[in-house]
């Protein structure tokens, strides 16, 4: 199960990872975000409830849906047979983390202006992303501005929670993206014991979405070869 990053949606996560994990032979399931302030209870919930389900699970997702499937799998290891976290964005409490900082500013404009104003914000941005933004965050309607607020405050595993996380995992990373430093991620695949880190870049993540999926499940399986 894959959860998408703050403000984002399951559309995306299924154009970055649908086709490179159908590769493996692996299904991919990536719900809808959960409305408002229950985003990550909602998805961690939902976690809990395909484990009971299914048993062991592959998790992780994009940004903040990386840091929540991190969450989920240090505090069950043993039902987590793997982790998939392309662009993580911190370690530990937020503090000044630019993703953090940028989730708390989209959102004080959403609940004082709107999203059109938000989305105004981005007319120097790339248009691939300005058009995925335009989808989710529309998507996300009023309940956009707090889970914007419940991203940006919440803490990501520490890099001791992550060293005791002995599954496999892939750490995907975008070397030219400054709000999910490379160094962050780096950090991330340094304290796993069985990581490894893929690289992409924001310009082919631009022209083909499924660059990061396949930078990930690669690295992924790099860390599948590590005792």
């Amino acid at each position: 199960m894959l959860l998408p990053g703050t403000g984002s949606d399951e559309v995306f996560v299924r154009a970055v990872f649908e086709r490179p994990l159908r590769a493996l032979g692996v299904p991919l399931v990536a719900p809808p975000p959960p409305a408002g302030g229950a985003l990550a209870d909602g998805y961690l919930a939902t976690l809990d409830a395909l484990a009971d389900e299914h048993g062991e699970l592959l998790v992780g997702g994009i940004s903040f849906g990386a840091h929540l499937a991190a969450e989920w799998a240090v505090h069950n290891p043993r039902r987590c047979g793997g982790l998939l976290a392309a662009l993580p964005a911190w370690n530990g409490a937020p503090g000044p983390a630019p993703a953090s900082r940028a989730a708390t500013l989209t959102a004080d404009l959403v609940a004082g202006s709107g999203v059109d104003a938000a989305l105004a914000q981005t007319a120097g941005g790339p248009d691939w992303l300005r058009a995925e933004l335009d989808r989710a965050w529309r998507r996300h309607g009023d309940g956009l501005a707090e889970g914007l607020r419940v991203a940006a405050g919440r803490p990501s595993p520490t890099l001791a929670e992550l060293a005791g996380l002995a599954v496999p995992a892939g750490i995907g990373t975008c070397t030219d993206d400054p709000v999910h430093p490379t160094k962050v991620a780096s950090a991330w695949a340094s304290a796993l014991p069985r990581a490894a880190l893929g690289e992409t870049t924001l310009t082919a993540l631009g022209a083909d979405r499924e660059s990061l999926g396949r930078a990930t499940v690669l690295a992924f399986l790099r860390a599948l070869r590590t005792a």
